[in-house]
């Protein structure tokens, strides 16, 4: 008998009474745009940018359709008498026009929440201030490896929501959920995972505590038969599992727990039951390397427990030779190794990457400033670092955090300050020696001269290559 989603016909059949307003011409929200069109909703769409910062075709589109748009500065002043409203995640609800409509009686969500809400199969959520994206992608291979037909969205892959259509209920899901994502979400996966928490965001979020409320939200709403699987090491995960509703699944590096999953002291990812203790993987073995690494792989186990045999997961595992743009090996030139860490978006981040490596680095790192302390990355960059290349706006932090490290230390480094993103591309191929590494670990940001990370990473890896 061919499955109907009959959650989806109510919600598409409720949509042609509704005034519907979509916030953001963002990646996600044009194929909602063109989704709404399609069921003949009544649209008006905002925008912050300016007409002529848009993409000529979307504004093309917008027009087509005979949707209302508001867009600058002051978009949002329009932003009155709806039922129904899309925010983007850069649009964060508590804003005063968006509280204002929820006052009205709108109803504010996104299309991860809509997805969440009328998708018939499971839905696997993965959430941290680090580790997402390789975690999220890992659980995917692993579960498309045991035969699951698995549809990969949130922060990576395609929007998911006009998909639903074609989503069957022995799929499954899996999400990459941020904060932004998280704000004000009112379902929570299946099954969910929180890798750890620490600060980052902050020159969006309103303070850490609010950052930290958003990534509660991935079980915040699970029932008696969710699943949570938690950091035991991250003081703020750990805690999480006394607020949990469900099943709670640990991972530590640096505990013997008694249920969950653990990388011992010889690199042993073993899984426990009951304090004992069962060898799964020899990290030896994995293409992925660091420990952060052997942590994602604790998660990836802990979070397909139940749908995969555990062993089956652990081959998957040691084949996974990671991501785009996280410690990416570009190229060997004149004996020195090029490695693409854009993803380094956060200190903790760039302190991962240090850890990873054994050899000598030269590291290139700073970009834009997400109001953090980069007091953490220094003792790491004084320990691991030959020579310390600084670009962008946090250069000036950076470089303050690590002359004081290296005064406590009573040592020195080769600093050297660029102006230019192939300033220090340059400079790094000059000064680096056979057999060290160049490390690109922003440990910021992208956006003061990048459109994103990923632009980041390719421009790194285009320059490179040009060597």
């Amino acid at each position: 008998m061919e499955f109907k989603n009959k959650e989806l016909e109510k919600f598409e059949k409720k949509l042609e009474s509704q005034k519907v307003a979509v916030i953001g011409l963002g990646v996600s929200n044009i194929p909602l745009i063109d989704y709404l069109h399609s069921k003949n909703a009544d649209v008006s769409v905002f925008d912050d940018r300016e007409e002529e910062k848009i993409n000529k075709e979307i504004i093309e589109k917008i027009k087509k359709y005979g949707f209302e748009y508001y867009l600058g500065r002051e978009n949002l002043k329009n932003l009155i008498g709806f039922d129904l409203i899309f925010r983007s995640p850069s649009c964060l609800p508590t804003k005063p026009e968006l509280v204002a409509e929820i006052n009205r009686g709108a109803i504010v969500t996104t299309e991860i929440e809509q997805l969440m809400k009328l998708a018939p199969c499971k839905i696997i959520g993965i959430t941290g201030s680090d580790g997402k994206t390789t975690t999220t992608t890992l659980t995917a291979e692993v579960l498309k490896n045991a035969g699951f037909t698995v549809h990969i969205g949130g922060n990576i892959g395609i929007p998911l929501f006009t998909k639903l259509n074609e989503i069957m209920p022995e799929d499954i899901i899996v999400l990459e959920l941020s904060s932004f994502q998280l704000m004000n979400m009112k379902i929570s996966p299946d099954i969910a995972a929180i890798t750890n928490i620490t600060p980052n965001h902050l020159n969006v979020h309103k303070d850490y505590q609010e950052y930290i409320d958003a990534k509660k939200n991935i079980f915040r709403h699970q029932n008696e038969n969710g699943i949570l699987v938690l950091n035991a090491d991250n003081e703020i995960t750990n805690s999480c599992k006394d607020e949990a509703n469900g099943k709670v699944i640990m991972f530590s590096s640096k505990q013997k727990l008694e249920n969950g999953f653990i990388v011992d002291e010889d690199g042993i990812i073993k899984e426990c039951n009951e304090g004992i203790r069962r060898h799964i993987l020899d990290t030896k073995d994995m293409k992925l390397k660091g420990m952060h690494n052997f942590q994602n792989a604790c998660t990836v186990l802990a979070l397909t427990k139940g749908l995969v045999d555990t062993d089956d997961a652990a081959e998957t595992i040691k084949q996974f030779a990671g991501v785009h743009h996280r410690q990416e090996y570009v190229r060997t030139v004149d004996g020195v190794e090029w490695y693409n860490d854009s993803a380094s978006t956060t200190p903790t981040r760039g302190i991962s990457a240090l850890k990873s490596f054994n050899k000598e680095i030269v590291l290139i790192a700073g970009g834009a400033d997400k109001n953090l302390d980069y007091t953490p990355i220094a003792k790491p960059i004084v320990e691991k670092v030959k020579s310390l290349i600084l670009i962008g706006q946090t250069a000036n932090k950076i470089y303050t955090a690590v002359k004081n490290e290296l005064e406590n230390q009573n040592k020195t480094l080769d600093i050297h300050m660029c102006e230019t993103f192939r300033e220090s591309l340059e400079l790094a191929k000059r000064i680096a020696k056979p057999g060290q590494i160049v490390l690109f670990s922003p440990a910021s940001t992208s956006f003061d001269m990048f459109k994103d990370m990923y632009d980041r990473g390719d421009q790194f890896r285009e320059e490179v290559n040009k060597f």
